[in-house]
């Protein structure tokens, strides 16, 4: 339980963006524009804390911070800026013959206001690029950083405070008992980026008053190469998309499918990639500069443990392994031998370990992918179209990357988002600005009223004009 003042505090802000929220509906694009390219304009002055802060919590290399956080919030915002008058515009609509003198048209409204729960994983962007679609749409925000980053929560609630007037964007950091105060409050709309487990119960909380919720979540990210895939594309990218962050990324590679007469040549290019990226040898690697670290002591315990019990259920160590409790470190690590029941394989990873599955036909790899939940992406390594298409065509998932990993989250003309236990709903570019929209019907009636032919009493000339029109239909 949080104590009275701050739920005092919580109420009066979420009071302040209430009686506001009808003035910020009516923001021209112009006015919302200038918004953005004002945290776009802050953004990029204070990068140096965005590197600061993002180092205290992760000791993540700058220019990765740089990759992963700033990169996607300018380009996200340069986006928006570039299309928000487009997206703003009714869209006309037409009318099928009976209604035929009407106008119809779509009108993109705000929801109101909007609570932002963000994640520790990509604690700038998550928050951010959500905030992003929630101004370009004409509402108010309130934003919950993750505790389990405080250096980076700080710096947020800072940044964003002197940005923005809290009747407009707020942020309040703390525990996660903050956040669950936040959700008995009556938002219209809650956008929350996590694990599926917080996911049902942010649903759960938002069922309480019918708000609309866009849940960003995760699971097990497969990648399937056949034997068609060129071992050297599969390593490089399928190893970067896995160890950038320290694999705490939502779309990375989970595990690998990989045809079993590939499996030579991926561990000896792996192991040249680690090599050149990381260092040759696990001390070189553990003091890279390029490699960071995992967010908490009790989420390395959980790596442990999990890769400690998929060994002794006779999975093999082929790469890393290497972990330090006192500096959050596990090295890159690859596992072979592991079946599709291993421990590794219960739950979405999360860390810095790839099991690799072989497979000697596409319908084993499939199999695997159907038996577990709707992925956030599947990546699919490939030089034949036919198996591509095969693999599209029997299996689910938010998005898909055809021989790549991630990148294809950096294409705002994509929706980004999950299905099933991966995510509901989804956001960037327009599809962020109509995700925090509603869409409004609108119709004017027009010089003849076609309708009348519906009013009592049903005379033998109405019976026919209906039958007329039915007929026209069937």
């Amino acid at each position: 339980m949080i104590n009275d003042a701050m739920s005092q505090r919580l109420r009066h802000v979420f009071d302040l963006q209430r009686a506001n929220r009808w003035r910020m509906a009516q923001t021209t694009a112009p006015e919302r524009i200038a918004r953005l390219v004002r945290l776009r304009e802050a953004i990029w002055a204070q990068r140096d804390g965005i590197h600061q802060a993002i180092f205290e919590d992760y000791r993540k290399n700058a220019l990765e911070t740089d990759i992963t956080e700033v990169f996607p919030i300018l380009a996200e915002i340069n986006h928006t800026v570039n299309h928000l008058r487009k997206w703003m515009k009714p869209v006309r609509t037409g009318a099928p013959l009976a209604l035929f003198s009407t106008k119809n048209e779509v009108r993109y409204e705000p929801r109101g206001l909007v609570l932002v729960l963000a994640p520790w994983n990509y604690p700038i962007s998550l928050l951010i690029n959500p905030l992003v679609a929630a101004i370009s749409a004409g509402n108010c925000v309130i934003a919950k950083p993750s505790s389990k980053v405080p250096a980076t929560a700080r710096f947020l609630a800072k940044f964003l405070g002197g940005i923005f007037q809290e009747n407009e964007v707020a942020v309040f950091e703390g525990s996660t008992e903050v956040a669950e105060a936040l959700l008995e409050l009556p938002f219209d709309h809650i956008f929350f980026t996590g694990s599926p487990r917080v996911g049902t119960r942010v649903m759960a909380a938002a069922a309480k008053h019918l708000a609309s919720v866009t849940l960003e979540l995760g699971g097990k990210s497969p990648v399937i190469a056949d034997h068609s895939a060129d071992p050297k594309k599969l390593a490089e990218r399928v190893l970067w998309g896995k160890f950038i962050n320290a694999g705490q990324t939502c779309m990375a590679p989970d595990y690998l499918l990989l045809h079993e007469s590939l499996l030579p040549r991926f561990l000896d290019e792996a192991r040249m990639i680690l090599n050149r990226r990381y260092g040759d040898t696990e001390e070189a690697r553990k003091v890279s500069a390029d490699y960071c670290r995992l967010v908490s002591e009790s989420h390395l315990l959980g790596l442990r443990r999990v890769l400690d019990a998929s060994l002794a259920a006779g999975a093999r160590l082929e790469i890393g392994g290497i972990s330090d409790q006192v500096q959050r470190y596990l090295s890159p690590t690859i596992l072979t031998g592991v079946s599709a029941d291993s421990p590794i394989m219960d739950e979405e990873i999360f860390g810095p370990i790839l099991p690799v599955i072989t497979f000697s036909s596409l319908d084993e790899a499939i199999g695997i992918v159907q038996a577990k939940d709707k992925p956030l992406a599947l990546y699919i390594f490939s030089s034949d179209t036919a198996a591509v298409e095969r693999i599209l065509a029997n299996t689910s998932a938010g998005g898909t990357c055809v021989n790549g990993v991630v990148v294809h989250v950096g294409n705002p003309d994509l929706p980004f988002g999950g299905i099933g236990k991966s995510g509901l709903g989804n956001y960037h570019g327009f599809f962020g600005f109509r995700s925090l929209s509603h869409e409004r019907a609108v119709m004017r009636t027009g010089w003849l009223n076609t309708v009348r032919i519906g009013y009592p009493p049903y005379t033998t000339l109405a019976k026919k004009m209906v039958r007329f029109m039915m007929k026209h239909l069937s």
